[in-house]
């Protein structure tokens, strides 16, 4: 195509565990952000980080005015997309709900200008404050002391908060919220 698209390009936008973590194949990946969104640790998990009657916190994403969230994109187009649409749904099963964004891609060093020459769009998962497993917001010491104490069947809580802020870090991305929570469980 003329503007370096491919018409089967289908992004997926990742701004937790899908950052560090992707599970399914794709053809291409890169840092990117969507703005007027700010990830917060108000998301409950019964079913990966923690368990029913003792929910874990993971991250979901919440509107915020001037705000920039930094994660990873993933372009699952081509033959394997239906399945892995149908492995991302079932991932995510946890009361998130699809929504569909502008993608922005940093151009140069990953700082500074984004790219408006294309237009690109991706599917997010994210756990809107209506869903039966939203915690909601809380003091950061207690939201610490929650993951501290959390574990599922794909591990530790604590461990979902730490490789998040790495994989934040690697990318240049900065995010407060999550490197306070990550201060508290290192702390102890």
């Amino acid at each position: 195509m003329a503007d370096g698209k491919s018409a089967d390009e289908f992004w997926i936008f990742g701004y937790g565990s899908l950052v560090w973590r992707p599970d399914f194949p794709y053809r291409h990946r890169r840092p990117a952000y969507v703005e007027g969104w700010v990830r917060r640790f108000w998301q409950g998990s019964t079913d990966h980080r923690g368990v029913p009657g003792a929910p874990g916190r993971v991250v979901t994403l919440l509107p915020g005015q001037n705000a920039i969230c930094w994660g990873m994109a993933y372009d699952i187009g081509g033959p394997d997309l239906d399945a892995t649409l149908a492995h991302l749904d079932y991932r995510e099963k946890g009361g998130y709900s699809v929504e569909r964004m502008r993608l922005c891609f940093p151009s140069g060093d990953g700082r500074g200008e984004v790219e408006f020459a294309q237009v690109y769009f991706a599917q997010v998962y994210i756990g809107s404050p209506d869903n039966p497993n939203y915690l909601g917001p809380a003091d950061p010491a207690h939201i610490a002391r929650q993951i501290r104490e959390s574990r599922g069947p794909s591990g530790p809580n604590d461990e979902y908060v730490l490789r998040l802020a790495d994989a934040l870090r690697d990318i240049g991305a900065d995010d407060p919220h999550v490197f306070e929570i990550e201060a508290l469980l290192r702390r102890g």
